[in-house]
């Protein structure tokens, strides 16, 4: 086995890249970037009703747009390939067709009406149902159907060293003859998730805490082959806010959802490292701090609560202090999903500087900037406060000021609208809201000067315009 780490992340294709999934492929990543070892993609496709191209494909767009790329898997390849279960029957048949032949596992004859009665007069009896290993010295029947059982040891007991809850063990006369593969031969996901950690020399599972009471099932497998089984580090739940578990009704629980709703990834990325894994005090981690930095020994053993308005928290950091001019190029696909027709690229930076403040999502930058892409109807009570009496007046003033200066940048105009004030007596407030309402449509924008200066002079004169027009 390689000296440096292996990692792994196995989601199963039967939907989205999950919040909880993400997190769990995240952890692994930096555990393999901080170690400087491999970071393995494999795909758990043997639920065959569920598992789909398309889910797989998602998984796969989820994952690039986190930025974590996978050094083995799908479309890369590696020496372990293939990458997807459902391709590698012929290694996990070989593997059965072994332990029978060594006798650590052996047909199953009893049909599942035998076992369901068992199960009830256990039940009836009131105590734990195990398979009461009816078949171990069964000879063989050629005739009839049969699953394939491990043996699972009888005595001593089955522990291992977590790193996240500690030590676990159960006592061996607790286990049972467990079922490797089904009557039609396909072999169940405890035994195959072993063998593909096994070939894929998986030096640490790291998993969310639903695989915790697969771990001594599966540790009866390793020690049947006679392998070392890697080290286990289980991630405990994701809770919404009420600590129920995470589902819709807390908010969206797929990545992608929030990346087609304006998330930046350094942003999900940065929130999905804090949900149940800290470093001091800090809040805010770059990718390079996180890897820097990330140890599972930072990783706690109670559930970690997703708290959605830290997410809004960090993604508004993050376009605060994004350079303007890789906020436009982040945020254009937005535009064109508006529906908006894209301005020239310098107005779009400056428009992307003027707005980052005040936008919590890319969505919404894009929204609370339309009226610089398209004419803006004003508001029904901004209009009726803003573009009426001597407001109007002014308005045709500053269309007088703005046709004659010299060229329409804030140095400009700027001293121009403070001598209309002081000649009227006005605060600049008077003036500059008429002329906000009459570009914008609303009451709230940058600076006036910069609203003036990126839609140019044309387009403002031409808004004053319609808007004079409209109240004559």
């Amino acid at each position: 086995m390689s000296s440096k780490p292996r990692v792994r992340f196995a989601p199963s294709p039967t939907g989205y890249l999950h919040i909880g999934g993400a997190r769990t492929a995240l952890f692994n990543w930096l555990y393999a970037r901080h170690n400087g070892g491999t970071f393995v993609l494999r795909i758990e496709d043997t639920d065959k009703e569920r598992s789909t191209d398309e889910n797989t494909a998602a998984i796969l767009e989820g994952l690039r747009w986190l930025g974590l790329d996978w050094d083995e898997g799908p479309e890369v390849g590696g020496p372990h390939a293939p990458y997807f279960q459902s391709q590698r029957g012929d290694r996990y048949r070989k593997y059965i067709d072994r332990l029978l032949a060594e006798g650590k596992a052996y047909k199953c004859y009893c049909t599942q009406a035998e076992i369901e009665a068992d199960r009830q007069r256990a039940q009836a009896e009131k105590r734990q149902y195990r398979y009461p290993r009816t078949c171990r010295a069964r000879a063989d029947q050629p005739d009839l159907p049969f699953t394939v059982r491990l043996k699972a040891p009888t005595e001593g007991v089955t522990a291992f060293d977590d790193l996240v809850y500690g030590h676990i063990e159960v006592q061996n006369e607790q286990l049972q003859d467990w079922i490797i593969a089904r009557t039609d031969g396909s072999p169940i996901y405890n035994f195959v998730v072993v063998i593909d950690d096994i070939e894929m020399e998986i030096s640490l599972v790291m998993r969310g805490e639903d695989g915790l009471n697969n771990t001594q099932t599966q540790l009866t497998l390793y020690r049947a082959l006679g392998v070392e089984p890697p080290r286990f580090a289980h991630l405990p739940f994701i809770l919404g806010q009420d600590r129920s578990k995470l589902s819709k009704r807390h908010g969206p629980v797929s990545v992608t959802k929030y990346r087609d709703e304006g998330f930046l990834p350094e942003a999900m990325v940065n929130f999905l490292a804090r949900i149940g894994w800290s470093c001091g005090d800090q809040e805010i981690f770059s990718r390079e701090e996180l890897i820097e930095k990330f140890s599972i020994e930072g990783v706690g053993n109670t559930a970690g609560v997703f708290p959605a308005d830290k997410l809004v928290w960090l993604n508004h950091e993050r376009i605060k202090h994004m350079d303007p001019d890789e906020l436009a190029d982040r945020a254009a696909p937005f535009v064109e999903k508006a529906g908006l027709p894209m301005i020239a690229r310098e107005k779009w930076v400056e428009v992307c500087r003027q707005q980052q403040e005040r936008s919590k999502t890319l969505v919404e930058l894009v929204e609370v900037s339309r009226y610089f892409f398209v004419r803006i109807e004003p508001e029904e009570k901004a209009a009726a406060k803003f573009l009426a009496g001597p407001s109007l007046d002014y308005l045709r003033e500053v269309r007088e000021i703005l046709s004659g200066a010299a060229d329409v940048e804030p140095a400009t105009i700027e001293p121009r609208f403070q001598e209309m004030a002081a000649k009227h007596g006005l605060g600049l407030g008077k003036i500059a809201q008429p002329v906000r309402v009459a570009l914008t449509g609303g009451t709230a924008s940058p600076g006036i000067y910069d609203v003036i200066a990126i839609l140019g002079r044309e387009e403002s004169l031409a808004r004053i315009d319609a808007v004079l027009a409209s109240r004559s």
